[in-house]
């Protein structure tokens, strides 16, 4: 059974494709620091560049590094995290991003959030 095992599919894909969607907004919400995109998506992201940072803040350099690079997909996001970002955010313990509705999407009414670091 799966009791307390919260997962976001987003819209059914396989495990790779959804991976792979998870990585491209992480690494885009990293170097630009604010995306939009849909809630659904928004709201899977979130814990995910919760935890690269908080692994960067906590682990030994060469460790986070090689963490942060199984995700993300540029280096220019994983050194703007080692060196920018841990330093932003060395008195906080969590909350590193914030979701804010925007509008509905015209064709499918989907909301559209920005999802920015603070």
């Amino acid at each position: 059974m799966r009791h307390q095992k919260k997962q976001h599919k987003l819209g059914g894909r396989k495990r790779d494709a959804r991976r792979l969607l998870l990585g491209n907004l992480a690494t885009s919400l990293m170097i630009h620091e604010k995306i939009q995109t849909t809630q659904a998506k928004a709201k899977a992201v979130q814990p995910l560049v919760d935890d690269l940072i908080n692994t960067a803040k906590r682990k030994e350099k060469r460790l986070a590094i090689r963490a942060l690079n199984s995700v993300l997909h540029s280096e220019l996001a994983s050194r703007k995290i080692m060196e920018e970002l841990i330093k932003r955010y060395a008195e906080r313990t969590s909350g590193y991003t914030r979701i804010t509705p925007i509008k509905f999407r015209a064709g499918d009414a989907a909301l559209i959030v920005q999802i920015e670091l603070v």
